[in-house]
Formats: C-alpha cells, structure tokens, sequence
C-alpha cells in the first residue's frame, strides 16, 4: 500500500474502490487521510469497473485530488481537488496529515452542501464546526499557540451610517484588523437585521476601518466556547452569514488588504465585491484543526466551485485580487475596468 499523499494510477485506483470496503482502507482512521490519482501515470482500468469506482469516490472519508485531466467525462468533478500540476500536493499533504480530521469534515461537508439550500447548508456548517470544537486537533492547537490577549474596545465596533435608501456598515476595529469576535460580529447582525426588515434601504454598503478589511477570527476568542451544543445554538440564533444571504442583491462590500477566514467567507455572500488591489485572501481555519465557520464553505462554492473552495481550504494558500478575479471570488478591481 501506498504512503499518504502518494499519487497512483487511475488503473490501481480503481482497483481499489472496487474492492469490498473501501472505506476501511482509505480513511483518517486507517491513516490514510489522502487518496491522490495522478491520471499521467499510465494504466487503462477495466471499463466494467470504471462506473462503479466513480460512484464509490466521493464516499471516501478522505480527500481525494486529481493530477491531470481524466478521459472519462465528468469524472474530474467527483475529487474534492483538481490540480493541474503536482506543485501545491506538497503544501496540502502536509495541513491534511496535521489535520486529517478537520480536512475530512471539511471535504464531506462541502460534498453535502452542493445539494442543500443556503440554510441548511449553513446549520450543516455550524455542526461540523462544532465537532471540531471538542476534537483533538483543535485542543492541541489550543495549547500550542502563542497567547493572544484581547484588546481593550475603544467606540463602537460597527459603525453604521444612513443616508436616504443606502446603508453604510464601517467594521470599526482597526487595532485588531477588524478581526472576527462576538462584539463584531453582535454589532453587524444589529445593522443587517435593520435592512433585512427595511425594504426601503436599497443597498447595503460594508467596509473596514484601518489597514485590513478582516484578518478573520479573533484568535483572543478562540476556545472560550462553554461547549460545543452551545456554540452550534449561537451561530444558529445570530448568524450573520444567513442575514447576508438572504439580502445579497442589495449588499455591495469593498475590501482591502487581508481578507482572512470571515473576511471573505462574509463578503462571498453579497452580490457585489470590489476589492482594492492590495487584498489578499485566504483560508487559514484547517490550520487552528476547524473549518470555515463563518459561511465559507456555502458562500464560496457558489462564487468559485467546491474543488477550488477545497482547495484553498486544504492548502493554506493565499492568493491576490486578480487571482480572486479570475475565480469569480470578487467582482472588481478598484481603478481597473
């Protein structure tokens, strides 16, 4: 048997997923939390086998990518990652074998929501984000990260202005980078909840005070949960992510700078994002042994797809305003036509 991360043949595959239980030899539990298909290695599987090993694939409790481009149409669609090339399998066998639980969560999640509404796709979100909560990958970063104290608040963290049918929300932390914590996070769901009963605000306009749009989850934060089932009730009571989506035509954000975790995951709702030419994005929550919990893994496939949300996920890594361009995550450049 092949080491984690360790591509094989389309033939050998196959073979595998053919064979009784698959899912026993490829998972987290058997230790390998990566099943990887290179379709340039060479080997022509039986094609009575072939339907069958396409339905067994998206089963697997593991991240499955795919090197290349397979012959068989609509196959490449059911690995959670397709890479053109082998250069990033590095970067990302490396978070998955870290994380093996959070990515396996993360991948059926994201698997799951594609047939599921924006609110049931966000109370799915909320309840793997809970279980990783008490798992043992989130514990161990807990107790190996650095302390992070929290700052004193000086002023409101949102400011909210109006005028006429245009309602501008400042996020207002900028000695914390606007980072995502309950008092951010209070403040918005108040600003959104009048909108979304106002029809006579037409457009929503969000912005960041200071030198980042949002550097994602207040680390200061992180782990002052009273338990799981209570964290899942919270986000289930007062969940930004759905007031975003159910007002999205009318909500236009404009970020700068880091756009970490929440600071895309929010924005990827609304149906207009202009980005300044400085914003960088990324995904960082695998690494902390969680998820996107701030609506990530439903307000980003439906911008960019579900393999490159995975991947970016998987990864760690960050990419540019025209790479987030190209994708489809943000709408517009400023200054660019």
């Amino acid at each position: 048997m092949t080491q984690p991360g360790v591509p094989i043949s389309w033939r050998d595959a196959v073979q595998r997923l053919v064979d009784p239980a698959p899912s026993e030899r490829h998972s987290v539990l058997a230790g390998r939390p990566l099943f990887v298909v290179d379709f340039e290695l060479p080997g022509d599987p039986d094609p009575d086998q072939v339907a069958r090993a396409a339905e067994e694939l998206p089963r697997l409790p593991c991240v499955t990518i795919a090197l290349g481009h397979p012959a068989s149409e609509g196959l490449l669609d059911r690995f959670d990652v397709a890479l053109e090339s082998p250069e990033p399998l590095g970067a990302i066998e490396a978070r998955v074998t870290k994380a093996p639980l959070a990515a396996q969560v993360l991948v059926e999640l994201l698997r799951a929501s594609e047939s599921l509404g924006v609110h049931d796709a966000l109370v799915a979100e909320s309840l793997g984000y809970s279980v990783l909560l008490a798992g043992p990958e989130f514990a161990e970063w807990l107790a190996t990260r650095d302390s992070v104290r929290a700052s004193e608040a000086a002023g409101d963290a949102v400011i909210v202005e109006r005028e006429g049918s245009r309602l501008r929300i400042v996020l207002n932390r900028p000695e914390r980078r606007n980072a995502w914590g309950r008092a951010l996070r209070d403040a918005c769901a108040e600003a959104l909840a009048v909108a979304v009963a106002d029809a006579s605000v037409e457009e929503i306009e969000i912005r960041g005070a200071g030198p980042a749009f949002c550097a994602g989850g207040d680390l200061a934060e992180f782990g002052t949960h009273p338990d799981p089932a209570t964290a899942h009730a919270v986000r289930s009571t007062r969940n930004v992510a759905r007031q975003l989506a159910s007002c999205s035509e009318r909500v236009h954000v404009r970020v700068h700078g880091a756009c970490v975790g929440a600071g895309i995951e929010l924005p990827a709702f609304a149906a207009k994002v202009t980005a300044a030419s400085d914003a960088q994005f990324e995904l960082p929550e695998l690494a902390f042994g969680l998820i996107p919990g701030a609506g990530g893994t439903v307000s980003l496939p439906r911008r960019i797809g579900r393999q490159r949300t995975a991947f970016l996920a998987l990864s760690g890594r960050r990419i540019d305003a025209g790479t987030a361009r190209a994708w489809g995550l943000i709408d517009a450049i400023e200054g660019e036509d």
